[in-house]
């Protein structure tokens, strides 16, 4: 379930190689904790695809600023770099670029990737400061309530499930409480001692 109505996390960063996995990681998580799970995948390869083109084309630098803004039921996710050019889009919104790739060709379809996982994708320029292509994601209905689901995965079974199957409960020893750690034993036998010829 969505409990706020409207969340925001911005993060800047070095478009990287190192610095893009760190980012998916973050954003995987930040949506994980908004309770958006069905939109992680999408999202990551999403701003995968843009921070791959700034680390590609962005002159005269590589610095950008990945934003997640969620607003009622609608997630944008975007990537403001400092590098004014803006690719080239015909004017039914599709790039021409892709239309002259080879087919398999294994760069060059980022903006076209974005397109294909978001309900909408487009390009704001900011003058000399740069632009922001930015793509929206339609968050899912909101289900049952955190605190439910919780209660319903973790909380105490009744005693008549595991009395049918001879199980009882340890007086005083909640059935949740953790078992005692278990030592891994300190040298480990060989499973394979030699190789079939």
């Amino acid at each position: 379930m969505i409990s706020e109505p409207s969340r925001y996390y911005a993060v800047e960063l070095q478009a990287l190689p190192p610095r893009i996995g760190q980012i998916r990681r973050i954003i995987s998580a930040h949506l994980r904790h908004w309770q958006l799970d069905a939109l992680v995948d999408q999202a990551v390869l999403g701003v995968t695809e843009l921070l791959t083109n700034v680390h590609r084309h962005a002159q005269p630098d590589k610095e950008c600023t990945v934003e997640i803004e969620l607003l009622l039921d609608r997630l944008t996710v975007s990537v403001r770099d400092h590098d004014p050019r803006l690719p080239e889009v015909d004017g039914q919104g599709a790039l021409d670029a892709v239309d002259d790739l080879d087919a398999l060709a294994t760069s060059g379809r980022g903006l076209a990737i974005v397109g294909a996982v978001s309900e909408s994708w487009g390009i704001r320029p900011c003058g000399a400061a740069g632009k922001v292509v930015w793509f929206t994601l339609t968050a899912p209905p909101a289900g049952d309530p955190l605190e439910d689901r919780a209660r319903a995965g973790y909380g105490a079974a009744p005693e008549s499930v595991f009395a049918d199957v001879g199980y009882s409960r340890f007086p005083g020893v909640p059935l949740s409480a953790p078992a005692e750690p278990v030592t891994a034993p300190s040298v480990a036998s060989p499973v394979l001692t030699g190789l079939a010829g």
